[in-house]
């Protein structure tokens, strides 16, 4: 299998469907938003989006299962699975605030090989393959040389259910105010994380999320150069509900600053 080429048309797959979803934002609705929990939205855009991303994928890499935020098909492959988020920062879009994303990766076995992030009121299409570097719309791309992290700015998600963690994060939001140029939360981590690897933040922390939410985005971080883990040093960010993602220069100052007021772990 050539993951280059595969990347290659599961990018043009992506933009095709990024090409549906800003078309029906010019006409979205609001009357047609579900929840499918307290603050946990979703459109008929995203279903339909993640079903064209599907039907697409599944034509193009047929032994490849799929792990959908939409449940469109969550049929797993035995070695390869494609994660999808059809429609990253669902709250963004249907308020008409044009920060969201298609984000797609790609699994083997337990290691994330292909990450594609689709910005698409920008037409910005960040993706990168295990080993292959990190590139924008085909230049390579780097993550920042900032050496600390009073000279970085910081990107984030604020809790949006499950609130019984969230003094602990205000108090971690608060440490990182006061040690960086600031923190920004744009409400895709899709987002977050392919801005970490171009370099216009320095770092991104977050919990309580998916692998949807993340696994593209922090594969592209990575092959841009620079590094990803949980709230501890190791373990399973991509399924492990808490994710940190930096330009590397400044990651164990973010798990320390983490650390002095995260005690409580994810379930």
């Amino acid at each position: 299998m050539n993951l280059q080429q595969l990347c290659q048309n599961a990018n043009i797959i992506v933009k095709r469907v990024g090409a549906f979803i800003k078309h029906e934002a010019a006409s979205f609705d609001r009357g047609r938003v579900e929840l499918k929990g307290f603050n946990n939205l979703v459109s008929y855009v995203d279903k339909e989006a993640e079903k064209q991303l599907v039907e697409a994928l599944r034509e193009l890499f047929p032994e490849a299962g799929f792990i959908t935020e939409e449940e469109t098909d969550n049929t797993r492959g035995e070695r390869f699975n494609w994660i999808i988020d059809p429609l990253d920062g669902t709250t963004n879009f249907t308020h008409g605030l044009p920060l969201y994303s298609v984000s797609v990766a790609l699994l083997d076995g337990d290691e994330v090989v292909l990450g594609i992030v689709y910005e698409i009121n920008k037409d910005e299409c960040f993706y990168a393959t295990k080993g292959h570097g990190a590139f924008l719309n085909d230049s390579p791309i780097q993550v920042s040389a900032a050496e600390g992290l009073k000279d970085s700015l910081i990107a984030t998600g604020f809790p949006y259910y499950e609130f019984g963690l969230t003094q602990q994060y205000l108090q971690v939001l608060g440490a990182f105010m006061g040690k960086s140029h600031g923190v920004r939360r744009l409400g895709s981590a899709a987002l977050d994380l392919a801005y970490v690897a171009v370099g216009r933040f320095e770092g991104f922390f977050e919990f309580n999320l998916n692998a949807w939410d993340v696994a593209g985005g922090a594969i592209i971080v990575q092959e841009a150069g620079g590094h990803v883990s949980k709230f501890t040093a190791g373990g399973d960010y991509v399924f492990g509900r808490e994710i940190v993602a930096s330009n590397g220069k400044i990651h164990h100052e973010m798990l320390d600053t983490i650390a002095e007021h995260w005690k409580e772990q994810l379930p």
